[in-house]
């Protein structure tokens, strides 16, 4: 009695838990993915689990007439074993889903796994006519065959399997997930354990519904998933979906939708709310895919991610979303005008990584793209932008970077100075020059360590004395302008210089025309003031921006390097000779020395000769080479002279 009395206690607590927890399932009112379907399976077997306890605790009370009592025994014996058969292997459904890991009916690996399920659950079944797995004999008692040790067996199998699987997604899986099938799996093993040890203490049935009711709380509410702002997704979402997909190799497209105007909407209809987009465009992306596949990792920036193989599909798909954007969107009173950029890209063809996804979200495709929808070859623009940044983050701690030297020459061609020029060895990527990595290095802050990367190296030559012996009278470094503007970057250029000992008449800063127009008069003050410490400079590039003529040579510099372009120009139109002619004279009448690049030919020297220009610098004499190259040439150079 005392027995019957206790398994009926646990059973109800189990019942009730059982029942809270559909309850609140029901309140979540997320119910539409595969893992939410599959766990209220679950937590319904377990209710029908706990019902049969009662039963069975009623049948065993000895209040019932024997053969009522057996019969009843029987019914809600037969039914567990039915139901609690399926319960394993439900759980490894379950675990795999959260997991990512691709579980189709319609595959082999699939069928193969489900055997076990199918011969236990079949035990279960045909039970009453075979009695494998247990009967109850004419006094009542029940008794366990060797049926039921199989169904354990199976049971055991399905646990690890959703271990395994849980062990081998762990990086795939938030935090809160990861605790919450923990706990379900070791708490699911100890009400086994415990049951098996001693069988008059049924608490498995409870064991595995407090250990879901932890499922409920942390898996199946996914609050921290969803961004309330915009009522999708998240950011975190999307990272942790995409990395199980990529570890699972699961394939599919992404559609990135990057709204290059988000603040001029928000700004005209938002009216202070912070989810103007998700109002917008809820129920029109709703209608191409299910609401868990769209995700917003920024504010303007949707992510559609469409789990099928069909590739036509996909595109047609981002076509028809071109075509909406290229119409108005009613909203309130507003008729919406969204300049919208539009990405397709494949997992892992395109798409080998989160970072690589992430990248494309918070690097949207640029106004100067007149492609309606980037696709195929067309991303490897992001991809190579994003190798080469990660190349120029490493490049230092790897020793990418290099100081190459471009010698200039006087008029008559003597050695004047050189040019020092950054050059990067990347691993991967191999030679990479300034045109692509600059910009990058100016975008994540790194040019100024560059700059003084450059200048260190520049000043460690001129400390050697090998210039100085070989006819160089300064070695010229190009300086970055958002670098001058920074606070202390006198004192910092003063501090490396000194650092080796030398003249500072030997290095010839060089800006550039274009930058150095935003600013004049700081820049001004600040060529002043390393002009009175002994340093030179140049305008390099002279004829390529749009500057105030004025402005520019109001700069106080001492060399104008005009670019080769002009050079070239003149020997293919007379225009483009006029404005040569033009340039030269305007520059020495302002009483500054004239160097131009680009020089290639001797006819070109000729002319720069009637010109009167003071420097020349080009291929025609050397391009930029190595350190160790650079010396030799300019002592061969200084021999022969």
């Amino acid at each position: 009695m005392l027995n019957s009395s206790f398994a009926m206690g646990l059973s109800a607590a189990s019942l009730l838990v059982c029942i809270s927890n559909l309850i609140f399932t029901y309140i979540l009112g997320k119910n539409d993915k595969s893992h939410n379907r599959v766990y209220a399976v679950i937590v319904f077997i377990l209710t029908i689990n706990s019902l049969t306890g009662i039963f069975s605790a009623i049948a065993g009370s000895g209040e019932l007439p024997i053969k009522d009592a057996i019969l009843l025994q029987k019914i809600s014996r037969t039914v567990y074993f039915i139901t609690h058969t399926a319960l394993c292997p439900m759980f490894y459904y379950y675990v795999s889903k959260v997991s990512f890991v691709s579980v189709r009916f319609s595959s082999i690996k699939t069928k193969i796994i489900a055997i076990p399920f199918v011969i236990t659950e079949l035990l279960a079944i045909s039970n009453p006519f075979t009695n494998y797995v247990w009967y109850i004999d004419n006094k009542g008692e029940f008794h366990r065959l060797w049926g039921e040790m199989l169904i354990y067996l199976s049971a055991l199998f399905y646990y690890i399997l959703a271990t395994v699987v849980l062990v081998t997604s762990w990086s795939v899986i938030s935090k809160k997930r990861k605790s919450a099938l923990l706990f379900c799996l070791i708490l699911v093993a100890l009400g086994v354990l415990t049951q098996l040890i001693n069988k008059n203490l049924k608490v498995e049935v409870l064991a595995e519904s407090i250990g879901f009711t932890g499922v409920l709380m942390s898996v199946e509410n996914e609050d921290d998933r969803i961004d309330f702002g915009m009522d999708f997704y998240n950011r975190s979402a999307l990272s942790l979906d995409i990395s199980g997909a990529l570890k699972h190799n699961r394939k599919l497209s992404v559609i990135i939708i990057h709204i290059r105007n988000y603040d001029i909407i928000n700004r005209i209809a938002g009216n202070g709310e912070s989810n103007v987009l998700s109002s917008i465009l809820a129920d029109y992306l709703r209608s191409l895919v299910k609401r868990y596949y769209i995700y917003v990792p920024n504010v303007d920036t949707f992510v559609l991610t469409v789990y099928s193989r069909d590739t036509e599909k996909v595109e047609r798909m981002a076509s028809g979303i071109a075509d909406m954007f290229d119409k108005p969107w009613d909203y309130k009173d507003y008729n919406i005008h969204m300049d919208a950029s539009i990405m397709v890209a494949e997992i892992p063809d395109n798409i080998k990584s989160v970072k690589d996804l992430f990248y494309m979200t918070d690097n949207p495709v640029s106004n100067d793209v007149d492609m309606r929808i980037i696709k195929g070859d067309s991303l490897n623009v992001f991809m190579r932008r994003q190798e080469v940044e990660d190349a120029v983050s490493h490049g230092f701690a790897e020793n990418s970077f290099e100081v190459y030297y471009q010698p200039t020459f006087n008029i008559d061609g003597s050695l004047h100075g050189a040019e020092a020029l950054i050059r990067m060895h990347d691993k991967k990527l191999g030679n990479l020059y300034p045109d692509e990595f600059i910009p990058i290095a100016e975008s994540n802050g790194l040019v100024d360590d560059i700059d003084r990367f450059v200048l260190n190296e520049a000043c460690r030559l001129i400390e050697s004395g090998v210039t100085k012996e070989n006819g160089i009278d300064n070695i010229n470094v190009n300086l970055s302008v958002t670098e001058c503007m920074k606070p202390g970057f006198i004192e910092n250029i003063n501090r490396i210089v000194e650092k080796y000992k030398i003249d500072k008449n030997n290095i010839n800063f060089e800006i550039t025309e274009s930058i150095a127009a935003s600013d004049y008069g700081t820049l001004g003050g600040i060529i002043h003031q390393l002009k009175d410490e002994g340093f030179l400079f140049s305008m390099d590039d002279y004829g390529t921006g749009y500057s105030n003529v004025s402005a520019v040579f109001s700069l106080n510099l001492d060399v104008v390097k005009i670019d080769k372009s002009l050079l070239w120009g003149a020997e293919k139109s007379e225009l483009g000779m006029i404005i040569l002619e033009n340039t030269i004279r305007m520059i020495r009448e302002m009483g500054k020395k004239i160097l131009v690049e680009g020089v290639e030919t001797s006819a070109q020297i000729e002319l720069l000769k009637k010109l009167g220009v003071d420097y020349l610098q080009g291929f025609y004499f050397s391009k930029p080479i190595p350190k160790d190259d650079f010396i030799d040439f300019i002592r061969e150079k200084h021999l022969a002279e």
